[in-house]
C-alpha cells in the first residue's frame, strides 16, 4: 500500500503571512512539500526558494487539488493555505485521519470545538450561507459533514481521482465534498478554530462566491460523477 504523504501549500502573494506561518508548518511530517502558486508578484516566490520548497505555478484556485493528484504519487494528500486563516497545528491531525482509515479529512468551522471568523459579529452572514449549503447537501445526498466549503483538507490521492472534479473556481471544494458523498467515500473531520488573516487579501468575494457554489449544487443534483479517462484529471480552469 502506498502510505506516502505530501502536503501543498497554496497561495497568491502571501509574504505578509508566510514568515510568521512557515516556521509552524510541520515540514518533516511529509514525503514531499510543494508549494502550489497562483501567479505571486510579491516576494513569495523568492521565499519558496530561499526555503527549498518546490513551486508548481500557475495554479488557480479552482486547479489546486487537481494540480496536486498530477504533481505526486503520495496518496495521503494535505492541502494548507499560509494566509494566517487556517492552523499549522492541524496539519498533522488531518494526514492522521487518512492514515486512521479515511478518504477525506476535512478541517470543520462548525463542529463542536470549532470556531468561524464569524463569530465574533452579530450578523454571520458566511457562516449562516455556509449552514443553509451544508443543510441543502444533507438533503440530497445524506453524510454529516459540517463544513462543506473550507479547503483545508486532505484526501486520499486514489479518492480525488474517483472524483474528478471540474476545476471550475471557489466552489471546488464544495464540489469534492459533493461528490465524495455520491461515491460512498468515507469523510471525517476535525473541529478548527478560524483565525484572522495575517495578510493579504481574500478573492472569495461573498455574493460571486455565494452563486458560483449555488450553480455547482444544481448542477450536482442533476448528475452524477464523470469517470477519468486514464486516471488523468484537468488541471486548468475551464
Amino acid at each position: 500500500m502506498n502510505d506516502r504523504s505530501a502536503l501543498f501549500i497554496s497561495t497568491f502573494n502571501e509574504i505578509e503571512a508566510l514568515p510568521k506561518q512557515f516556521p509552524r508548518i510541520p515540514i518533516s511530517a511529509f514525503d514531499e512539500v510543494y508549494a502550489l502558486d497562483g501567479g505571486s508578484t510579491d516576494g513569495t516566490l523568492e521565499f519558496y526558494e530561499e526555503n527549498g520548497i518546490e513551486v508548481i505555478k500557475p495554479v488557480k484556485k479552482g486547479a489546486i487539488f487537481n494540480a496536486g493528484a498530477m504533481t505526486t504519487e503520495c496518496e495521503y494528500l494535505v492541502f494548507f493555505a499560509p494566509d494566517g486563516n487556517e492552523s499549522p497545528d492541524d496539519i498533522v491531525r488531518l494526514l492522521n485521519g487518512l492514515k486512521d482509515g479515511s478518504d477525506m479529512v476535512i478541517a470543520s468551522r462548525f463542529m463542536d470545538g470549532g470556531k468561524n471568523e464569524d463569530d465574533r459579529h452579530v450578523f454571520r452572514w458566511r457562516k449562516w450561507v455556509s449552514w443553509v449549503f451544508n443543510v441543502l447537501v444533507h438533503f440530497r445526498w445524506g453524510g454529516h459533514i459540517t463544513d462543506t466549503i473550507n479547503g483545508f483538507r486532505a484526501v486520499r490521492r486514489s479518492k480525488l481521482i474517483e472524483m474528478n472534479p471540474e476545476p471550475t473556481g471557489f466552489d471546488i471544494e464544495f464540489q469534492m465534498s459533493i461528490r465524495a458523498l455520491k461515491l460512498g467515500h468515507k469523510v471525517s473531520e476535525i473541529a478548527t478554530i478560524e483565525a484572522d488573516r495575517l495578510g493579504g487579501q481574500s478573492a472569495a468575494y461573498s455574493l460571486p462566491t455565494g452563486w458560483l457554489i449555488l450553480k455547482r449544487y444544481l448542477k450536482e443534483f442533476f448528475t452524477g460523477v464523470e469517470p477519468t479517462r486514464d486516471g488523468k484529471l484537468k488541471t486548468t480552469l475551464n
